[in-house]
């Protein structure tokens, strides 16, 4: 299967085809959780984006050691190895990020994507395609944070990455999960709008934590 992965499509399909929120719709309720300011959205996808790399690179050289039996274990505790990491690294070194997303940082071993590049993808393919597959995903999964940190804090503190920039009455209600919630839909259907008027319509769907 791996002498057939074209690297254009997995990059191109990990940003925008197949983006794990707003194309797949997967692990929603932690990315509303912190995007309500940019610089929380951005690590916490730098965060998701190293370990959906080292998941994905890890299970694709096992992948012919690992017992088909004991195949969803295996891989969670992987995922668990790979976020421990994470958050030891992010405890030491972003001591005050750390402090308002450490928790969100330990649910990464439960999101969905994670889990689900690993059994669809890292589990069949060579190494350096389950690298790149993790790198488009994570990366996917950045920009997402980042666009949607970006629109809530502008919009619900007239600021971005913390620097004020607007003096007007900000819209509160968009640091709030509703906010959230509500950012994450216009920007759903503004994907599919630009989806279906450029690219022809190509698809997907899903649902996860």
């Amino acid at each position: 299967m791996s002498n057939d992965v074209n690297y254009g499509t997995i990059i191109k399909n990990g940003i925008f085809g197949e983006n794990p929120v707003f194309r797949l719709a997967l692990s929603l309720c932690p990315a509303v959780a912190v995007t309500s300011g940019v610089k929380n959205g951005f690590l916490m996808g730098v965060a998701v984006f190293f370990v959906m790399i080292m998941v994905n690179g890890t299970v694709s050289l096992l992948r012919n050691y690992i017992n088909p039996k004991v195949r969803i274990p295996s891989y969670m505790f992987i995922i668990a190895t790979w976020v421990t990491v994470t958050d030891l690294v992010m405890a030491a070194f972003a001591r005050d990020v750390y402090k308002q997303m450490g928790l969100y940082i330990m649910l990464i071993v439960a999101f969905a994507i994670v889990l689900s590049r690993a059994e669809m993808f890292a589990s069949k393919n060579k190494l350096l395609p389950s690298i790149v597959d993790g790198a488009a995903m994570g990366m996917g999964f950045l920009l997402a944070l980042v666009m949607l940190g970006v629109f809530r804090e502008f919009l619900g503190k007239g600021s971005l990455w913390g620097y004020q920039i607007l003096d007007s009455k900000p819209l509160l209600i968009m640091i709030l999960p509703t906010g959230g919630f509500f950012a994450m839909g216009l920007m759903m259907g503004w994907l599919n709008w630009i989806d279906r008027k450029f690219f022809g319509g190509t698809g997907g769907g899903g649902g996860g934590h």
